[in-house]
């Protein structure tokens, strides 16, 4: 590449994308390509776009363009339901979810990429759910030109793809509602209008609902029928500390397992996570009736995914795991359990 003035560029190829920024009418886009041709009526727009000289192709290039540093990093970075950009756009180039499922990003190669200084590749958050379509990282190498040994790097920090989209597996829930006081009619259910749109957005169908009253034995009979012929159980009732609470120990009577009772995440402390042989069982709280967003929400798109949820899970989202209780939820685009 070579540098020129303006004025000297024309009948020259462009060696770089220049971006135009007009902030009355809002507007950021690449208004020339790499390897457009200069013609003279383009000078005085150059200039306003605060250029007085530019670069040009001269057949002397050393070193990696960033047109070129990003067509060599994006198959490398992507991995299995992720597609990218078929073109680089101002030396960038853009990932999305082909699919609807769980966003995965190999954290600490992520940072070894970004500690070199030179690339820039940043992703959104692991372990978010996300639909067909949604960008989940970009990159480029922030100046136009870097050293072929940064790319060398970058490749050998990528000898497997960086990001996934894992699929949602679970497609049936059952959910089972215990409390005599909503067997009774005394009063009603709050949990499957609240919970069910949750689970109706990544596609899994409630095939069974029943209302049971606090008795072990048909708590822990509802329980085995109910699990066999779901992917995944929901429960709701009975997990708190008081003593009159019998749903967690009729779960653990019924043959579910699970690590510990609770999470470290609030609200949704009394969540209990269990197994009924591999199937995702989820005592859920009454902390769902109440908030947006709970320990449920932020375990669900993994759950779905198929991930097994264990102490250690609990343990490390407590980082995060506090909610700032906004007046307006936002949730998911919050920092709420994101670690």
């Amino acid at each position: 590449m070579k540098k020129v003035a303006v004025e000297d560029a024309v009948g020259h190829v462009l060696a770089y994308d220049i971006t135009e920024v007009n902030l009355a009418k809002g507007l950021k886009h690449r208004a020339y390509k790499r390897g457009h041709i200069i013609a003279a009526e383009e000078v005085e727009h150059l200039k306003s776009l605060g250029r007085r000289s530019i670069f040009i192709e001269d057949g002397n290039s050393t070193g990696v363009h960033e047109d070129d540093a990003a067509r060599i990093a994006a198959p490398l970075i992507a991995g299995k339901n992720i597609k990218y950009d078929a073109e680089t756009s101002e030396g960038k180039v853009s990932f999305y979810a082909e699919i609807d499922g769980l966003f995965k990003v190999d954290e600490e190669r992520l940072f070894e990429i970004n500690n070199i200084g030179v690339p820039s590749l940043p992703t959104i958050h692991n372990n978010m759910s996300v639909e067909a379509g949604k960008q989940v990282a970009a990159f480029r190498i922030i100046p136009l030109v870097c050293e072929q040994s940064v790319m060398d790097r970058v490749k050998e920090i990528l000898d497997t793809p960086l990001i996934e989209v894992k699929p949602f597996v679970i497609k049936t829930a059952a959910m089972l509602i215990t409390g005599s006081e909503v067997y009774e009619g005394r009063i009603k259910d709050g949990f499957r209008p609240k919970l069910e749109p949750k689970l109706k957005r990544w596609g899994v169908d409630l095939i069974d609902y029943r209302i049971v009253p606090d008795e072990p034995e048909i708590v822990i009979k509802a329980v085995k029928e109910m699990a066999e012929k779901a992917d995944m159980l929901i429960t709701t009732g009975g997990t708190s500390v008081d003593p009159d609470d019998i749903t967690a120990q009729a779960l653990l009577d019924a043959g579910v397992t699970y690590e510990m009772k609770g999470s470290q995440i609030q609200p949704g402390n009394n969540m209990t996570m269990g197994y009924y042989g591999d199937k995702p069982v989820c005592a859920i709280p009454a902390a769902a009736l109440h908030f947006t967003a709970t320990s449920f929400d932020i375990l669900l798109p993994r759950i779905l995914a198929g991930e097994k949820i264990g102490k250690k899970d609990m343990a490390l989202l407590a980082h995060g795991g506090l909610c700032h209780f906004c007046s307006k939820c936002v949730y998911p685009i919050c920092p709420f359990g994101r670690g």
